[in-house]
């Protein structure tokens, strides 16, 4: 591996923060950061509040048993805050000389593509830093799959199963909002999992052309004529009012509707088994990169395996929408 020019051995001391929204799965790849890191003889520092702290200086020194009982843990022990001051070049600069003054010569960011874009800052003032994406909302493009969306696509399984019931039992409409900031793959898997006669989500290529008369209430009079008499729709957040969406439809179709937006119960829980495997996979090769001083990557799994990829050409990558799945929505949910 090619060293970082500014650094010619391994580093005696890495950094590791959490950015952004927090994700399940976080405190497992914060987990494996540190016990990699101390396996190979390189001391850690944790860095509470996100960028802010590492402006700040918040830090504290991890040790095996620091993150002892966090694996199942949901949310981040390092805590996350979104910091307005490193969005420009002088707080970036603090950064990279808070990282110095502490002798931090390497640093792990974990979190969206918003907070690889400070890693990439980070690089560029002399601290190699990687980032491995963890958000909910599977919206790096980079990667098959971020940390803590698998999970969260479980609790929104859980609650429309539960809606189901309810629906089933009224013979009535669920329209269920659910998050994605821009980008539908939560809304699509959990359309497609848990039997969402329609999936309304966000299509930056319009190449949907998604029609509430035709894609919804065409649907149901469809569906109603064979028999089936309760319905969950699901929508991505931002596209539309779900609660006036429920109006139209039960308007329109005549069958009782309601809204549910499951908010930030998403984020929360123990994560699941793919998560944690995945974070440790992520944790596990970021300290390996920052060993050899190699720092602008983005960790990410690909076909199963994990590698990496320059921050520049992953956070170039447009928005991607999977349109087999849509396709497979719409044919199988009826």
């Amino acid at each position: 591996m090619k060293e970082h020019p500014l650094l010619k051995s391994k580093p005696k001391m890495i950094g590791v923060l959490t950015s952004g929204g927090d994700a399940p799965g976080m405190n497992a790849a914060i987990r494996a950061v540190v016990r990699t890191a101390i396996n190979k003889g390189i001391r850690v520092l944790g860095v509470n509040n996100g960028y802010q702290g590492l402006i700040d200086g918040d830090v504290v020194e991890m040790d095996l048993r620091k993150v002892s009982n966090t694996l199942h843990r949901g949310g981040t022990i390092l805590k996350t805050a979104r910091c307005k001051a490193f969005y420009n070049l002088e707080g970036q600069i603090k950064g990279r000389n808070m990282c110095l003054e502490m002798g931090i010569e390497g640093l792990v960011v974990i979190g969206g593509d918003g907070s690889f874009r400070g890693a990439k800052a980070l690089t560029a003032l002399g601290i190699p830093t990687v980032g491995i994406p963890a958000t909910i909302d599977n919206d790096i493009s980079c990667t098959d799959y971020t940390i803590g969306f698998h999970t969260a696509l479980n609790t929104v399984i859980d609650a429309i199963d539960r809606l189901r019931d309810t629906t089933e039992s009224h013979n009535r409409c669920s329209v269920v909002e659910v998050m994605g900031h821009g980008r539908g793959d939560l809304a699509l898997y959990a359309s497609v999992a848990g039997g969402g006669t329609a999936c309304w989500i966000n299509d930056p290529d319009n190449r949907i052309g998604f029609n509430v008369e035709r894609d919804i209430i065409y649907k149901m009079r469809t569906t109603l004529r064979t028999g089936k008499h309760n319905f969950i729709i699901v929508v991505s957040e931002g596209i539309t009012d779900v609660h006036e969406l429920a109006k139209e439809i039960q308007e329109k179709t005549g069958v009782e509707s309601r809204a549910t937006v499951l908010g930030h119960i998403q984020r929360g829980g123990e994560p699941c088994a793919f998560d944690r495997i995945l974070a440790s996979r992520m944790g596990f090769h970021a300290v390996e990169l920052l060993e050899h001083a190699i720092g602008n990557r983005v960790i990410i799994i690909s076909k199963d395996e994990v590698t990496d990829m320059d921050i520049n050409e992953a956070l170039e990558m447009p928005g991607k929408v999977n349109y087999r799945m849509l396709e497979i929505n719409s044919a199988i949910n009826i």
